[in-house]
Parts: structure tokens; sequence; C-alpha cells
């Protein structure tokens, strides 16, 4: 696995991390975007919040941040084996911003399932900050052991 490298900034040293610069470049694009289409047609395109995907024996479970939400702020949906989360992340008014770095307006988190999933008995739970999606895997897709005869 390659090392992540040290790199100098005017903040003194850090370790460049992958996920870092791709929000950078992201966030640079949608600067560039803002100021070529304009506030308007970038304020409509939703952003994606970061998240997790892992499995077990007999689960999917999905992670995605969003911290400082109410649970009334999210909306979880299953369509076949696609889960989407979504909602609107208000900008708060604090008097005259110096600086801007968390994102607001509308999200969107979408994610196919890699197998069958019980759609009837999915589960969420948000705990400080993190949306916990708990995805039933369907009876059929289960490894089940084949006691041999003979």
């Amino acid at each position: 696995m390659p090392m992540l490298q040290n790199r100098r900034g005017t903040q003194g040293s850090y370790r460049l991390s992958p996920i870092r610069e791709f929000e950078d470049v992201y966030d640079h694009l949608g600067r560039l975007m803002t100021s070529a289409l304009g506030e308007a047609a970038v304020g409509e395109m939703p952003w994606s919040p970061l998240g997790d995907i892992s499995e077990t024996e007999d689960s999917y479970v999905i992670e995605v941040d969003l911290p400082g939400m109410s649970k009334e702020q999210i909306d979880v949906q299953v369509n076949d084996r696609e889960i989407s989360v979504s909602g609107e992340v208000m900008e708060k008014e604090h008097g005259r911003r110096h600086h801007k770095t968390r994102r607001t307006g509308r999200f969107e988190y979408r994610v196919v399932m890699p197998g069958d999933i019980d759609p009837t008995r999915v589960a969420a739970q948000y705990d400080n900050g993190v949306l916990t999606i708990n995805v039933p895997k369907a009876e059929v897709t289960k490894p089940r052991h084949i006691e041999i005869s003979g």
C-alpha cells in the first residue's frame, strides 16, 4: 500500500489525504461552475455526503455522515436494490461570513446494493451525526450449508 505523503501548506505540515484532495477538486469545480453558470444553476445541483458500505453475514450496513441535522430533515427510501438518502442542509445566518467550507443545500446519497435485499426489513438510525442504515439480505442470497450424504 502506498504511503501518504506529507505536504507543507500555510498551516504547517499535514498528511496528504486522497479523499481531501478530491473534496478540494470538487470545491474548485463548484466555484468554477458558479462563476460560469451563476449561483442559481449550480445551487440546484445536489451534493453527496460521505458514506461507507460494509457487509455482514446477513445484511449490508450503510453509514452516511450528516452532522448537525435532525432526523426529520433526512429522507431514506428503498427502490428495488437502491437505497437513497436525501434532504437539505439549510445555511445559517451568523452575521458576516469570513470563510465557508461546510456544504449547504440539497444533498443526495444513492447506492445500489451488491446483492438482493429484503426491502421490508430495512431500518435506519440517526445518532451523533451519522445515519446508519441496516439493509438485510434476502433469504435467497444468504449462504447456506449443504450436508453431504453418502
